[in-house]
């Protein structure tokens, strides 16, 4: 997975001449904390992260609006002002809906491409008052060493206008750290970027970690990779969404690794708790990553080598984000939660993660593994 100094500073002169023309939202920000309630917009807000995000705000009595297409999960937060446009100011609507009102603070947890989130923070800047960005630590330019920080070098790419990912995701990261960057520029002083883990839980679409506990469930020997000891970091949606309502109230600003705590949890445990979700009769069978390296065919999500260049992609520290209030529900929470939700949703849904765990693939790595 995937050096910049995104840090420009404007003067004191030029920072106090802007502020005669901002909203008085945006003057009071030698105020210790955020107004009791605030007017918070969302970027999207219906996906992944917007729900439990949504869910949390309301929770604290939070005023919300949401900005999106009105395509995915319409009938969401009906009680919720919804803003219709397009990320990109080139397609459809663009970004009209948002050429009127204030907020407090913005969460833009949907930017990908640097064009698309310079466009929403530069026609936000003079109305809103904190940007608050959905990064990745994917950002880091290695994962070899153990405990980066937010001072770790960046991942970089030669043609900054690309919008694609590239072979494999190698663009996703830099890309991410450009999304970093314009969000930075359009509000100096005023921008919290934030870089998660892996986001699991409770309506992850995406598979990654819900192939775990759902795999756990049908029983028998399972594939296990690397040593029970090796860590796993994952944060679970909710507390990611609950804490960026803090990072808001409390306008927590600049760069903050949002992560499991490091060594705080092995895949030994975070399997046994997959395990124990379901109560059934899984066995689970160690298989190193030399021997998985030579069986593709079997894709375990999440997962990465504890050695070499990834040694450190599941150590990342998340020391400031927790000084900034950031605190973790138990990993068999979240594998049992994962795990009601799958098996609630309708067939369709669950076709293309049991279609996977139907094929014969980890059966054939498993007698190989024992032929050898």
């Amino acid at each position: 997975m995937q050096s910049l100094d995104r840090r420009a500073f404007i003067q004191v002169s030029a920072a106090t001449s802007a502020a005669l023309f901002l909203p008085s939202v945006l003057r009071a920000q030698d105020k210790p904390a955020a107004p009791k309630k605030l007017r918070i917009l969302i970027l999207g807000g219906t996906g992944f992260i917007g729900p439990s995000l949504v869910r949390a705000a309301q929770a604290r009595g939070h005023e919300l609006a949401l900005f999106n297409r009105d395509k995915t999960n319409k009938t969401l937060f009906p009680e919720v002002p919804r803003l219709k446009g397009n990320r990109d100011p080139l397609k459809d609507e663009g970004l009209k809906a948002l050429e009127k009102g204030e907020w407090d603070v913005c969460f833009d947890d949907c930017g990908y491409f640097p064009r698309i989130v310079e466009a929403s923070a530069t026609l936000l800047k003079d109305r809103v008052g904190h940007y608050v960005f959905v990064s990745s630590i994917s950002a880091y330019a290695a994962t070899a060493k153990e405990g980066m920080d937010e001072q770790a070098p960046l991942g970089t790419m030669s043609d900054p206008s690309v919008e694609d990912f590239g072979p494999e995701g190698a663009n996703y990261g830099p890309l991410k750290v450009l999304c970093e960057q314009a969000a930075e520029n359009a509000f100096p002083g005023r921008c919290t970027n934030i870089r998660p883990g892996y986001i699991v839980g409770p309506e992850d679409r995406t598979d990654r970690f819900t192939y775990w506990p759902v795999r756990a469930a049908r029983g028998g020997e399972m594939v296990a990779p690397g040593a029970a000891t090796d860590p796993i970091q994952v944060i679970d949606v909710r507390d990611l969404a609950e804490w960026m309502i803090k990072v808001a109230e409390g306008r927590k600003l600049g760069v903050f690794n949002a992560c499991g705590t490091p060594k705080a949890g092995s895949w030994g445990e975070t399997l046994a708790a997959c395990k124990a979700a379901s109560e059934n009769d899984t066995r689970f069978v160690w298989v190193e990553p030399a021997f998985l390296a030579k069986h593709p065919e079997l894709e375990l999500p999440i997962w990465s080598p504890y050695e070499g260049e990834t040694k450190g992609f599941h150590m990342v520290s998340n020391a400031a984000a927790v000084k900034a209030g950031l605190t973790l529900r138990p990993i068999a929470v979240t594998c049992k939660d994962t795990l009601t939700w799958f098996q609630a949703q309708p067939p369709e849904k669950r076709k293309k993660l049991e279609d996977k765990l139907a094929s014969d693939a980890e059966a054939k790595v498993l007698e190989a593994h024992k032929a050898r």
